[in-house]
């Protein structure tokens, strides 16, 4: 078998799987979504976003991109959190980013690996931004934490900055943003950035 029809193999025993447990899970599930959590995370394979908070699906919104970001020239994540905000009325925004990012790593080296360069820059500007806090650090696995930590609590900045966030809390829509990270080597969460609420 090859690897693509194991996949399909895979979803047929995932779906049966499901049904066994709950045989409504896909019935409720074609309805509608009304998850409460949107998620801003990397694109990385090693951080899946339902799985590693347990959620199943339909319960939380799902935006990734390399390095976590969220630029506001990005009309991708903007009408992610637009819709999110504004159609399913999500209460939580999560940014997560992870140890070991190689978008970030890129950044803090100052690699040239494509195209991506241009989306890394974002990540380039925090990591200038914080060179007080980051260069003074020993070993750059060291800086490279640091700066993924720091890269998380900007993003949740921007979040905050956006005119979709103001606009909601305007009309008294109750959302919080958070931060988190994800540790790879553990699979374990941490709160970097504590809830906060539009700026």
């Amino acid at each position: 078998m090859d690897a693509l029809s194991q996949l399909l193999a895979n979803n047929r025993a995932w779906a049966a799987e499901m049904l066994r447990q709950d045989p409504q899970f896909f019935a409720r599930l074609a309805e509608q979504q009304a998850p409460q959590y949107l998620w801003i995370g990397c694109s990385d394979s090693r951080v899946p976003a339902n799985q590693i908070v347990g959620l199943l699906p339909g319960e939380m919104f799902v935006h990734r991109n390399v390095a976590n970001l969220v630029v506001h020239a990005d009309l991708n994540c903007l009408s992610a959190i637009q819709f999110a905000v504004d159609v399913l009325k999500v209460r939580h925004i999560i940014v997560c980013g992870h140890y070991g990012c190689g978008g970030v790593l890129a950044a803090l080296r100052d690699e040239r690996i494509g195209l991506c360069d241009n989306w890394l820059r974002h990540v380039q500007d925090v990591r200038w931004k914080h060179a007080g806090a980051i260069d003074h650090l020993a070993s750059e696995r060291e800086r490279h934490r640091c700066l993924c930590e720091l890269n998380v609590i900007e993003q949740v900045h921007n979040v905050r900055q956006t005119t979709v966030l103001h606009d909601a809390a305007a009309r008294g829509q109750d959302i919080v943003v958070h931060g988190w990270i994800y540790d790879i080597h553990d699979g374990r969460l941490r709160d970097l950035a504590g809830p906060t609420q539009p700026d």
